[in-house]
């Protein structure tokens, strides 16, 4: 299985994060948040990937925050992962946005809603980086071997891929952990967003709800479960968010829950 760049160094055998604010919002919130987790990390020896959006394109409402513009998100993105030597990893949406991105990040991220779209998969293998594929709401775990597949057939074998919920009813998302060592079957490794999953989308008035006193909960059943990382979105003020708010974690609670997270996988590692 391979090593993600930068982290690979480790000396622990820790589960690996992944996070950070769930789309750029101006020029200093990045490099706030990622020294915050960034010491936090180094701290309890948990190697740290840096994730945000440059861009939104999946938006209920045509007035929903979408970005602060491309290239500007992206070097932003790219001067956060130099300076804090850290790997970063942001979404993208189409062939284009594929390889735009891939000069200023260590990976690409596809969208659940997007993992079966071939032409943006092969795009995304052809970069070289990194692909994390999310699963889409509506597909069993067994068939992420099609999108893992038509990564590896294009000639990358660097993939991860990442557990985010099974739509549930109209409004909500339920976790089905069995998915996890299916998952992990494949040979890729597998992560767990913790934030996402408890995401209630389409509500009514057109803003995504969540349910963030529950990211405890759904971590430590991944974690127990075996997961190779973890995924969480977090912003200094979730209630200011401008994307995502409604289901992010607090970043001030942040340390106390990756705490209690080591002490669950040093647990089942002995």
């Amino acid at each position: 299985m391979f090593k993600i760049p930068k982290i690979q160094h480790t000396l622990s055998d820790n589960f690996f994060l992944i996070a950070g604010p769930c789309i750029i919002e101006n020029e200093t919130m990045p490099f706030d948040i990622a020294k915050k987790i960034k010491e936090v990390t180094d701290k309890l020896k948990i190697p740290f990937v840096f994730k945000a959006s440059y861009k939104k394109a999946n938006r209920s409402r045509l007035d929903s925050f979408t970005g602060i513009g491309d290239t500007k998100g992206l070097k932003i993105l790219r001067e956060v992962g130099y300076n804090l030597n850290i790997p970063v990893l942001t979404d993208i949406h189409s062939v284009l946005e594929a390889n735009l991105a891939a000069p200023y990040v260590d990976i690409l991220q596809i969208p659940a809603f997007l993992c079966r779209q071939t032409e943006l998969l092969v795009a995304a293998a052809k970069t070289g980086k990194i692909v994390n594929i999310k699963k889409g709401q509506f597909l069993s775990a067994g068939a992420m071997k099609f999108a893992v597949n038509k990564v590896r057939e294009s000639g990358n074998e660097k993939i991860m891929l990442t557990e985010r919920g099974n739509s549930f009813g109209y409004g909500d998302l339920v976790v089905d952990f069995r998915g996890i060592p299916e998952m992990q079957s494949f040979d890729v490794p597998v992560v767990l967003d913790c934030t996402h999953s408890l995401q209630q989308p389409n509500q009514a008035n057109g803003i995504t709800g969540g349910q963030p006193e529950l990211i405890e909960t759904i971590a430590k059943a991944g974690i127990a479960t075996g997961v190779d990382g973890i995924f969480i979105e977090t912003h200094t003020n979730p209630t200011k968010a401008m994307s995502d708010g409604a289901n992010m974690l607090p970043l001030d609670q942040l340390e106390c829950l990756l705490e209690k997270l080591l002490k669950i996988h040093q647990a089942i590692r002995r």
